[in-house]
């Protein structure tokens, strides 16, 4: 048996009038889906990298001011299961939020009777759906001018050090 791809244009056409399908009945939330955490990569290749998540820790959403229960209607994602194993990376997620909270537009569910942070109709009005995603990560670059290597740093090996760090690692409280 031979495997085609003659399909694979029409397939590629199909797949892209879902994604329009999608938005139009998703509008005027944000066709990409809900926001979700910025975490650390594992392992050594990748942990200098950021990438998005799966959902925010409850302890995220009560700092930024939320319920869970509330957040997943609001287009916040919520994993249960995750963990702040940093402060630092707590308190990113939790400025996240924020800022997604401050350019939020909630549509109200009885325009005469406003409940917090619901839109004014004005505002209502001004909503359009977002296209790319929400909030889009940046990687952290930290630029380093070119400069002369001196003495300390010639004499400095990464790989010694590394050595050292994981034997001393292996070896605490013996």
């Amino acid at each position: 048996m031979v495997k085609t791809w003659f399909n694979q244009p029409a397939r590629k056409e199909r797949r892209r009038n879902a994604r329009k399908l999608k938005a139009q009945r998703v509008a005027p939330r944000p066709a990409c889906g809900p926001l979700r955490p910025i975490v650390n990569c594992p392992t050594l290749r990748y942990n200098m990298k950021v990438r998005m998540g799966r959902g925010f820790t409850l302890q995220e959403i009560r700092a930024a001011g939320f319920t869970p229960k509330f957040a997943r209607t609001i287009g916040i994602s919520v994993d249960h299961r995750r963990r702040n194993p940093t402060v630092e990376g707590l308190q990113r997620n939790v400025a996240r939020l924020r800022a997604y909270k401050s350019r939020l537009i909630l549509f109200p569910r009885n325009p005469a009777k406003l409940q917090p942070l619901e839109a004014k109709a004005d505002e209502v009005k001004k909503a359009t759906q977002l296209k790319g995603p929400i909030l889009p990560v940046t990687q952290r670059c930290q630029h380093v001018k070119a400069h002369k290597p001196t003495q300390k740093e010639l004499k400095y090996s990464a790989f010694h050090a590394i050595r050292q760090h994981r034997a001393k690692a292996r070896l605490y409280g013996k």
